[in-house]
């Protein structure tokens, strides 16, 4: 089928997460996060960095949304740090922390940029981590208490809500390799992590049924995987990474169980989904929403645990400056995946960029022609997924600032817009102004 234009309700986004670019981290009665701890402890980050100042965006949020305005964005996905409404998880409310949020709100609307709000992006309260963190029983009813209390604060004035971005991310990052925040390393517990993610997405999604009458999803990263060679070992390594990268969080949303091949990897440790708990898991959503990256191969790793595979690099193909294959035919192909095996949902790309070497010029700009380049193609992929049929609503990308990037700490950037961290500069970079261009004329500006 020939490519489509875009519709002309389709949004277009950009987005970023609390911890990367607030700053002031226990300002005004905050508690501290899984991530400030984590990040404050000695060779965790690279170059020891930390979110304490990232870009300034508690108290530089006016500036930003100003911004956001000049460059026409239509839509700002940003998520809310639990501590810093609910400084032990669960309990008292701390109003300022609160008032922040709704502050930010009521001025994205006041200058007609649609909020879209990520409940959690990765950043645990300390205090529940204390009490067990993702591994603990409980973990779905203190997720709901904090979820409530957002929806009653906001939930009249938002109108697309997350519940918890890449589940997967934070059940093998955080406590399966380590590599994240808290940094544990239990492949015994990594079953109960995985089960409370989903049914505290599901229990979250049952509170706001009861506050509101907006719309509600999960952001899943999903990743094209292709075997290294055409060996039957490798073909299985590809389908066990596919489980359990893919298909882990999704399968029981949709399906009501998890793929076969989680417990052939784990054992009889990993749960099996009780009725109770599927009926919570499959509460009914109205979005799915995809962050898309690259493409991974794979090959046999009978030696490793789960998912006994080992990612292996291809030479020759082009990547960004994290070593992530560019493939813009793998939106397609993932697009296209989920509507045949979940149904005809509506979906929105919630992530989608690239870290790129940006080298700035004397004026300070950026001139980064790869990121531009690679934000088109990957737009002209989500404009023939269109034309084939799948019900994409909207495109964000990612991110609409420089920020503080996990583990690789400020070493890489993924903005549109170069933050001078020494001053706290906003300048938008070809990118932006590319971007601004695609909004503008609703997607046409990627044939220019």
């Amino acid at each position: 089928m020939a490519a489509a234009t875009f519709p002309t309700d389709f949004i277009w986004g950009a987005a970023t997460s609390a911890y990367q670019i607030e700053g002031s981290p226990l300002a005004d009665g905050a508690g501290a996060s899984i991530w400030h701890r984590f990040a404050h402890q000695p060779g965790k980050i690279q170059g020891n960095d930390h979110g304490d100042i990232a870009c300034d965006h508690y108290r530089r949020f006016a500036d930003d949304i100003a911004l956001m305005r000049v460059l026409g964005i239509q839509a700002y996905r940003f998520s809310i740090s639990w501590s810093r409404v609910l400084p032990q998880g669960t309990g008292t409310v701390n109003q300022r922390g609160l008032d922040f949020y709704r502050r930010l709100v009521d001025l994205l609307l006041e200058h007609q940029v649609r909020p879209s709000v990520t409940l959690y992006h990765w950043d645990l309260p300390q205090a529940l981590e204390d009490r067990g963190g993702w591994a603990a029983r409980d973990m779905p009813q203190w997720f709901a208490e904090y979820a409530r209390t957002i929806f009653r604060a906001l939930g009249d004035r938002v109108p697309q809500w997350a519940t918890i971005n890449e589940p997967w991310v934070v059940f093998d990052n955080g406590y399966v390799s380590g590599q994240h925040a808290p940094g544990r390393c239990d492949w015994a517990e990594a079953g109960a992590v995985s089960l409370n993610l989903l049914r505290a997405h599901g229990a979250a999604v049952d509170a706001f049924r009861s506050e509101s009458k907006q719309q509600i999803g999960l952001v899943v990263n999903l990743v094209p995987i292709d075997p290294a060679t055409d060996l039957a070992a490798d073909r299985q390594a590809a389908s066990r990474m596919d489980a359990y990268l893919n298909r882990h969080f999704l399968d029981p949303m949709f399906l009501g169980q998890y793929p076969e091949e989680m417990r052939e990897m784990f054992g009889p440790a990993w749960p099996a989904i009780e009725a109770a708990d599927a009926a919570l898991i499959q509460s009914p959503i109205d979005f799915v929403g995809i962050n898309y990256y690259l493409r991974l191969y794979v090959a046999d790793n009978v030696s490793a645990g789960p998912p006994r595979a080992r990612i292996v690099d291809k030479p020759n193909c082009p990547r960004t400056a994290t070593g992530w294959e560019i493939h813009p035919a793998g939106l397609i192909d993932t697009l296209r995946s989920v509507r045949e095996r979940y149904g005809d949902l509506p979906l929105y790309i919630m992530e989608n960029g690239a870290a790129m070497d940006d080298v700035p010029e004397p004026n300070g700009g950026v001139v980064d022609t790869q990121r531009v380049e690679y934000i088109r193609d990957h737009l002209r992929a989500a404009r023939q997924a269109i034309g084939e049929g799948v019900n994409l609503r909207g495109y964000f990308v990612w991110s609409l600032l420089d920020n503080f990037e996990w583990h690789s700490g400020f070493s890489k950037r993924f903005g549109i817009v170069r933050v001078d961290y020494p001053t706290q500069q906003r300048i938008p970079k070809s990118s932006a102004r590319f971007f601004s261009s695609v909004i503008r004329t609703n997607g046409a500006a990627i044939e220019d």
